[in-house]
């Protein structure tokens, strides 16, 4: 059993033992006959996808004998646990789920075991699989690194986790405040924009969009929603900044405009309090991660349930919706590495995946979105499986210097929306910031070289 933590960073932990005797002295047949009896200890996010698949552990250890023990922790506090437990000579933990910015982070320091070993083994890789059934941009978003750019797939790319937790953006809209007025459900910006700041002249007491708002990753977070579909990267592909664009500035007046005719107390939202405004009918619209949705439908939580309406994240000059949330990976120095992985593989298998899809999870599957019986349960499923095909994996850049930046992009948006910075002058700030940030970190060495 692992050593016991605080309260104050444990959501949980459970044990899950095996249901078969048989099983668990090890008698199992098959691929994880070797392995019954083995404890795998993992680390998860306290979240609701992670809540999902805490459900579906018991079937896997009935089939493989295989125990799992369970922490969870909220992100940032796991986020601590897992940079201590990384360094360690042997960690306390078998399989983690990390948040995708982690990604570069894990994967320079060599924290993560590259998963290719253990999908060549015939002994542990399930002929059944089918990885192309995995959604393309979580797979690249959450997995690969070493590629185009560092993050992104290409021919030197490896992969160092699977998506599980993952996450694209829609937009949630009241469908009866936006038939009561006549409201178009916005298709683009303009369109967006628009219904925003007539919804509050329409319905008074009722803001248009809730949004993220709140200084630092917060507001970094809202900026980046808008500026891949405007047009808009951070860095061109030599790493010069290229946010202080014309792009980078509609978006963020389009963050400004979205906060400006929002709900009471706006600037201060993160993603659960925008969510609960949403949730409480202060708002007509939010455009954020699916994995709100549920709450939104729960009736013992939200008072718009049954009333909301879901539609693809609106379009700039193109389609991009966000890619974010968690996957599941092997720590270097974890002691039971092959029972991880195959834990990690049943879990984003096409049967797991569906298993803790119907328990509220988030699919990672192009298959899963597809079953009938998941979207007569979940109907939005089908709304959120057409996002994915415009899903970004580079709407922001997974680089080892990100964390300084996105910082100084959060606090500079912070600024354009509570003290009326111009947003060129922030923006322009920020790129000249993040050019000597990533001069220092060698991101130009080679400029001059032919």
């Amino acid at each position: 059993m692992l050593k016991s933590l605080t309260a104050t960073l444990i959501a949980s932990t459970i044990m899950v033992a095996g249901t078969s005797a048989a099983l668990a002295d090890g008698h199992a047949t098959g691929p994880y006959a070797a392995y019954a009896g083995q404890t795998v200890t993992a680390m998860f996010p306290a979240h609701p996808h992670y809540n999902a698949a805490m459900k579906v552990l018991p079937q896997f250890t009935e089939e493989t004998g295989i125990k799992v023990e369970v922490d969870q922790l909220q992100y940032l506090k796991m986020r601590e646990r897992q940079t201590l437990e990384l360094t360690k000579r042997e960690s306390d933990y078998d399989l983690i789920g990390y948040v995708v910015f982690s990604k570069a982070d894990y994967v320079f320091a060599d924290q993560l075991e590259n998963l290719a070993r253990y999908f060549m083994n015939p002994k542990l890789a399930d002929p059944n699989y089918d990885a192309e059934d995995l959604i393309d941009g979580y797979v690249q978003n959450i997995g690969v690194a070493g590629g185009k750019k560092g993050y992104l797939p290409g021919p030197t790319g490896s992969l160092f986790g699977v998506p599980f937790g993952s996450e694209t953006s829609v937009l949630a809209y009241r469908k009866d405040i936006f038939e009561k007025h006549g409201i178009k459900v916005p298709e683009t910006y303009d369109e967006l924009l628009d219904a925003a700041c007539k919804i509050p002249e329409v319905e008074k007491g009722m803001g248009g969009m809730a949004s993220r708002a709140a200084s630092g990753h917060q507001a970094s977070h809202a900026f980046l929603l808008h500026l891949a579909p405007l047009g808009g990267r951070v860095f061109d592909d030599n790493w010069k900044p290229i946010i202080n664009n014309e792009a980078g500035v509609k978006a963020a007046n389009a963050l400004k405009t979205i906060v400006d005719c929002g709900p009471e107390g706006a600037t201060t939202f993160g993603p659960s309090e925008a969510a609960n405004s949403f949730k409480q009918g202060n708002a007509a619209m939010f455009m954020d991660s699916i994995a709100f949705a549920a709450g939104f439908e729960d009736p013992e939580q939200s008072k718009v349930a049954g009333k909301v309406g879901y539609a693809l994240h609106p379009e700039g000059v193109r389609r991009g919706s966000q890619t974010g949330g968690f996957g599941i990976g092997i720590p270097k120095n974890a002691q039971n590495k092959e029972a991880a992985f195959l834990l990690l593989q049943w879990l984003t298998s096409k049967k797991g995946d569906l298993a803790v899809a119907m328990q509220g999870g988030n699919p990672s599957r192009f298959s899963t979105y597809e079953n009938a019986e998941l979207n007569a349960k979940y109907p939005y499923s089908a709304t959120f499986g057409e996002a994915l095909k415009y899903a970004d994996p580079d709407w922001r850049p997974i680089i080892p210097t990100w964390g300084k930046i996105n910082a100084d992009i959060g606090t500079s948006m912070s600024k354009v929306l509570t003290e009326g910075l111009d947003p060129q002058e922030a923006l322009n700030g920020v790129a000249e910031r993040a050019e000597k940030t990533m001069d220092e970190a060698g991101y130009y060495t080679w400029v001059n070289v032919k």
